[in-house]
């Protein structure tokens, strides 16, 4: 009898605990996971320049893609924030949209070189951000009026190192910044003193172009893409490309500094990037949503449209580059004499 009644207790606690644990179970899967309902409102990517420039066209492109795609269902708009080579834009949002999940911004080299340098540095850089992605790769170019003397590199050179004040250099960023390096970078090769070579800045690539144009600089040192419009008009010729090989497209003609004989490269990433401390769910996002951005049918033809070459690394790719990319820059600066 004693028997009986303990094998009957074990056989109601057996089922008591199936029950509870079934239970138990239920509860468990009957909560869904949470999920994020980023974003919530409007959003804007910053261009931290004028208009016309590498910035503001890979900005304009960015959010016309994510619109034309439905790949984001809210508003996005583009600003432009010049002043400084970005080191202006880059005080204020480093120190008051530190938490702004809903304000990117695009960059190139500048994000680096601004922080290296010794004239006009900032305190702030990229490790002040949140790298989302690099999306494109440029290469530095020098170009002249399209009513320019000069046909060549080597005859540009030349002048240039018989007397480096004769001849204004324009660029779209400040002195030190990734314009003056693609400016001064071939000059120095060739043997000129980088310092002599008299170099104005201004406030994006748009306005140098028009400062060219309009007469008031012999040359002009940026990134070649955002060439492309105004040689296909006709108002400029581009000497030579700072790249490994000839790039195509309208520019496929133009001869590398290379083939020239001045040994002298300078890549031009372009990237998007968010506030240091954006929150886990936004980055999440913005991962997701850049890389469905560069597989479409719609960001191929733009990258065509605009002669740009597509070279996208993931967020945490893209940091390890920068890392990278940081440590060659501070070794051009340093042989430039130009390192802070």
């Amino acid at each position: 009898m004693i028997n009986q009644l303990i094998s009957m207790s074990w056989k109601v606690t057996a089922v008591s605990v199936l029950a509870v644990s079934l239970a138990a179970c239920g509860n468990n899967t009957a909560k869904p996971a949470s999920k994020s309902n980023y974003p919530e409102k409007a959003l804007s990517i910053i261009a931290p320049s004028g208009a016309g420039g590498g910035w503001d066209m890979t900005a304009r492109t960015i959010a016309k893609v994510l619109t034309e795609t439905k790949a984001v269902d809210k508003p996005i708009s583009v600003e432009n924030k010049p002043g400084g080579g970005g080191t202006v834009f880059m005080a204020e949002y480093a120190t008051k949209d530190i938490k702004d999940n809903y304000k990117l911004f695009v960059s190139s080299p500048p994000i680096l070189i601004n922080h290296l340098k010794k004239e006009g540095n900032t305190p702030y850089g990229y490790q002040d951000t949140t790298p989302l992605a690099q999306l494109t790769k440029d290469y530095g170019a020098v170009a002249v009026a399209a009513n320019s003397k000069y046909k060549d590199l080597k005859a540009l050179l030349d002048d240039m190192k018989a007397d480096p004040t004769k001849l204004t250099v324009a660029g779209g960023s400040a002195p030190g910044s990734m314009d003056h390096l693609v400016s001064i970078l071939p000059a120095f090769k060739y043997g000129i003193d980088p310092k002599k070579v008299k170099y104005v800045s201004y406030d994006g690539g748009g306005e140098a172009v028009t400062a060219l144009l309009g007469g008031n600089a012999d040359v002009l040192g940026t990134d070649a893409s955002s060439l492309d419009q105004y040689v296909k008009a006709g108002k400029i010729r581009i000497l030579a490309v700072a790249a490994p090989a000839r790039l195509g497209g309208s520019l496929k003609d133009v001869p590398t500094m290379k083939e020239q004989g001045v040994d002298a490269e300078f890549l031009i990433w372009r990237g998007i990037f968010g506030p240091k401390d954006m929150s886990a769910d936004a980055k999440k996002y913005w991962e997701d949503t850049i890389k469905q951005m560069v597989e479409s049918d719609a960001w191929k033809k733009e990258m065509q449209a605009n002669s740009w070459q597509t070279d996208y690394k993931k967020a945490d790719d893209f940091k390890a580059f920068l890392g990278q990319q940081d440590t060659q820059l501070k070794d051009m600066l340093t042989a430039l004499g130009m390192q802070k």
